[in-house]
């Protein structure tokens, strides 16, 4: 009977669907930011660093929030919370391609868009799935989504360089901010809280749960741990495109080789989803994190080539955010899906304070360099400290122990 009373657009397949089209568009558009680099740059005559402190404080503003959005996400349900944040994305963007100085800059394209993104993105899809996807297919659902974001990745870095090459970086931003207008209708099959899966005892509050997983060893190394994954991925997603342009490859190719990454990621994340069912998740981050540092390593050897350049491409995708369904199962593992939105938000907060680090590091070391070499050593050396991070890391119920602490 509840099944047919359900609204077709709270169907489970609608849920799923809705959340990763959400996907698609929000991380889409963010990642073809890195387009914009070179070409805003010299149509407003600001440096690269200074393009590179909006991004790393979009990317800072994003952690910042994400916390607090899942926590309202948890309590009043998802739906709201992305409605809200997709509108204030699309003014960010737009005020984003209005802005003249670098501080109008780094309001909308950092502050403003990392708000939106905070509460507009795919992290809270991936929240909201927890909760409303029944569990046998919670792992799948998350890859899902996460390969959804590649997804859009694949689909807006050309299309982002077509409408930059067409109408230029300015106009390209404006119409990239129309696509944002989707999120909060899409949004209304994502409301309500669904059920606490998984959660054991009685509800504690926001402070006492966050106190609670901060005293568990295995979530402050997992913490730690997603701070590599957002240097990396902010670093190379910024500063990527440029450096293969200073290396001589064509802006058309740059472009395809972010849209390339985001191809191979929809493989990697739904597999990860997959294999983080049946396999040890912190093995398989281990190995993950362990696969970056020997495919930078090897990239920074090789010749700058196309052929060099779409395979690095194609390896980075496969690693790229197969992260995330490994990272946020492991939460759902240890303390149940009740105050997850919360609990990743602050494990997604490291991951931003990382991506801070790596998009305004890469700028600032090109400006005072002329290169990016030891941006990529320290990629390398960050990816091997984060595989050994995710070993000791236990698999298994803390509900018990987080209640207790609590």
């Amino acid at each position: 009977m509840a099944a047919a009373a359900r609204p077709w657009y709270r169907a489970p397949t609608v849920v799923v669907a809705a959340g990763c089209l959400i996907a698609i568009i929000t991380f889409g558009i963010r990642t073809s930011f890195g387009l914009f680099t070179a070409p805003l740059s010299d149509a407003r005559g600001f440096d690269r660093e200074a393009f590179a402190l909006a991004i790393a404080f979009q990317n800072l503003l994003w952690g910042l929030g994400q916390p607090f959005a899942g926590a309202v996400a948890d309590r009043f349900g998802a739906g709201r919370v992305l409605a809200a944040g997709g509108l204030a994305y699309a003014a960010g963007v737009l005020l984003m391609s209005a802005s003249t100085s670098p501080t109008a800059l780094t309001l909308s394209g950092g502050v403003l868009v990392g708000l939106g993104v905070a509460g507009g993105s795919f992290t809270i899809v991936i929240a909201a799935f927890a909760r409303l996807v029944e569990p046998s297919r919670r792992s799948w659902a998350i890859g899902l989504a996460t390969a959804a974001g590649s997804m859009g990745q694949f689909l807006f870095a050309p299309l982002g360089q077509a409408f930059i090459s067409g109408y230029g970086p300015v106009t390209a931003l404006a119409l990239l901010s129309c696509f944002l207008l989707a999120v909060p209708l899409l949004a209304r099959s994502l409301t309500g809280r669904g059920d606490d899966g998984g959660a054991e005892g009685p509800r504690l509050s926001v402070g006492q749960a966050l106190h609670a997983a901060l005293a568990h060893p295995s979530y402050v190394l997992l913490t730690c741990g997603f701070f590599v994954c957002g240097f990396h991925i902010a670093f190379i997603s910024t500063h990527l495109p440029a450096y293969l342009t200073d290396q001589g490859i064509s802006t058309g190719l740059a472009a395809w080789a972010l849209s390339l990454i985001g191809l191979f990621n929809v493989i990697g994340a739904y597999s990860s989803g997959i294999l983080g069912g049946t396999h040890p998740k912190r093995l398989l981050l281990s190995g993950i994190y362990l696969g970056r540092a020997v495919t930078f390593a090897t990239f920074l050897v090789l010749p700058d080539t196309p052929a060099t350049v779409l395979v690095f491409a194609a390896l980075t995708g496969l690693l790229w955010l197969s992260t995330v369904p490994l990272t946020s199962g492991l939460i759902a593992l240890m303390f149940g899906t009740r105050d997850i939105g919360m609990l990743f938000g602050v494990v997604f907060l490291s991951h931003q304070v990382g991506a801070f680090t790596g998009a305004l590091l890469g700028g600032s070391v090109f400006e005072a360099t002329g290169s990016y070499d030891t941006m990529w050593v320290l990629c390398i050396l960050l990816g091997v400290a984060a595989a050994i991070v995710h070993l000791p890391i236990r698999e298994r119920s803390a509900v018990g122990v987080a209640a207790s602490t609590a």
